[in-house]
């Protein structure tokens, strides 16, 4: 059977799923240091009871509590939309990975990148069992098939939570490139998984303002057949990457997907890349 009849085969349908919202609220059962750079907080609690998500690529709203307190403050989720209570400040909030959940246990991770200073690395770092956060959603998914003959996962520090979890769910009969940018070795963390597996680790030097994936990328030789590519990071160098990948490698803009998972200069940026 031919490449192309091969791939008519299979389903490469990527797939939008929606999800019903909901607050929760959880408290801290643990933390593990997956890197010096990199903190996982293990949450619990019988909120998680019908927690769903289907991708990777998923993202919760993780609410922190105000200075003083020890429980965030939750919005309500409405018929007119989402409410906070008046008369009480907004908690921090921030996006983030869910890296694993286990339905059993009733317990979900979710990894903090410690760069020093906001609210997400500043509660990730004093962390300690029993303490409490909020967690919205997730809203939907966005599913990429792992049919496809091969997977270009592209990120920075912000994106190994969830391209660990895209390695984990992918099969010995498909090909995965790994291309991440860290601020040194210790910041490198095991990625295993049963594909066929070429990892690219890119050590930026603490001065440097710009980046270094597209750099290697230009490097890089794409395998033949069906592809996927996702990407996630730094705004300004995503917009780069699929910029390149798109323009000069002619990847197909259904077969990207790219995302700002921070901003230089700003804070609480979330959003999907495209034209």
């Amino acid at each position: 059977m031919s490449e192309n009849n091969q791939a008519s085969a299979r389903d490469l349908t990527v797939q939008r799923v929606r999800h019903p919202l909901k607050m929760r609220l959880l408290q801290v059962v643990r933390t593990t240091q997956v890197s010096p750079q990199l903190l996982r907080v293990t949450l619990g609690g019988a909120d998680l009871q019908d927690f769903v998500s289907a991708s990777f690529d998923d993202h919760v709203k993780v609410f922190f509590p105000v200075d003083g307190a020890d429980k965030p403050v939750l919005p309500q989720v409405t018929p007119d939309g989402i409410t906070f209570p008046e008369g009480q400040p907004r908690p921090p909030a921030r996006d983030y990975t869910p890296r694993r959940y286990d339905g059993a246990k009733q317990e979900l991770d979710i990894e903090f990148v410690l760069h020093g200073d906001g609210p997400a690395s500043t509660w990730a770092a004093q962390a300690q069992p029993g303490q409490y956060l909020g967690v919205g959603g997730p809203r939907g998914s966005f599913v990429v098939p792992t049919a496809f003959d091969w997977h270009l996962l592209i990120g920075d520090d912000t994106a190994l939570p969830a391209i660990a979890r895209r390695l984990e769910e992918l099969g010995a009969d498909t090909r995965a490139i790994v291309v991440v940018e860290v601020g040194n070795a210790a910041s490198q963390i095991p990625l295993p998984t049963q594909a066929q597996c070429d990892v690219h680790w890119l050590h930026r030097d603490d001065a440097l303002e710009g980046s270094l994936l597209e750099g290697v990328l230009r490097k890089l030789t794409l395998p033949r057949g069906e592809g996927y590519v996702w990407a996630a990071g730094e705004a300004a160098a995503m917009k780069a990457v699929r910029q390149y990948l798109v323009s000069e490698r002619g990847v197909d803009k259904r077969r990207i997907r790219a995302s700002a998972y921070w901003k230089r200069g700003a804070s609480a940026v979330h959003e999907t890349l495209d034209d």
